[in-house]
């Protein structure tokens, strides 16, 4: 029998100068995309992140009320590792986020502030290739997010957000989606991987109630096999992948 063929992977499109991540909790970009945001801002592109929740129903021996500001500072100490400085948070209810025109008029209000040309979410579909079932947040935020890149060009949807002063903006010129099972473009991850495990390391609280095993080998363990997989399909180069729809 013949080896499949493996589906080498495309750069990620370099002309653009802004780009706004949203998802649902604190640590989701952690989790594989902060190598590829490193890179980003080493070059001098400007990211923000805007997250639906403060994560604040993650830690199970921890009240939310004491979780969600810890996770907050984590958030924030973890993004200035990779170079943001802007981090926004939607306060959207951890574990019960709903898709519907709310989250969608929060997110497109987000886009119409920042006014990015790429916008970057998490895996939006039930399953993590179809091997883990998503969470519904996950869920929620990200499609809520694809949709959203559209309602923020669009004054008669949501016009309300044109008396608040946040004008259209037609300018997403793509959306990212990281931890895709399809994905069909990566980001050199070798310049920005050691960051990316000190990012995820700001979330030592989760990380410590999510595992016993020591936290920078967890990090490390994590990323780097996440990178060096996806790098097969790009060269042999660790990277991170997204599933890139064009607008």
């Amino acid at each position: 029998m013949t080896e499949p063929t493996i589906t080498q992977l495309q750069p990620m499109p370099e002309d653009w100068r802004r780009a706004l991540a949203v998802v649902a909790h604190p640590d989701d970009l952690e989790y594989g995309c902060s190598a590829a945001i490193a890179a980003w801002t080493d070059a001098g592109r400007e990211v923000a992140y805007a997250l639906a929740t403060r994560g604040e129903a993650g830690i199970d021996t921890l009240a939310p009320a004491e979780c969600g500001p810890q996770r907050e500072r984590e958030q924030r100490a973890s993004a200035a590792v990779v170079g943001v400085s802007t981090v926004e948070f939607l306060d959207h209810r951890d574990g019960v986020v709903e898709y519907g025109p709310a989250l969608r008029r929060d997110i497109a209000a987000a886009i119409r502030r920042h006014r990015p040309e790429l916008v970057i979410t998490l895996n939006h579909r039930d399953t993590w290739g179809g091997v883990a079932w998503n969470t519904p947040d996950h869920v929620a935020v990200g499609r809520a997010t694809l949709d959203a890149a559209g309602d923020a060009g669009n004054r008669w949807i949501f016009p309300e957000l044109v008396e608040q002063g946040l004008q259209p903006w037609n300018g997403v010129r793509w959306v990212a989606v990281a931890g895709s099972a399809t994905p069909t473009h990566a980001v050199d991850a070798s310049a920005g991987l050691e960051r990316a495990v000190d990012s995820l390391l700001e979330h030592r609280a989760y990380i410590e109630a999510l595992t016993d095993e020591e936290p920078e080998t967890y990090a490390r363990g994590f990323l780097t096999g996440v990178a060096n997989s996806v790098g097969e399909r790009f060269g042999g180069r660790p990277a991170v992948a997204f599933e890139l729809f064009a607008r």
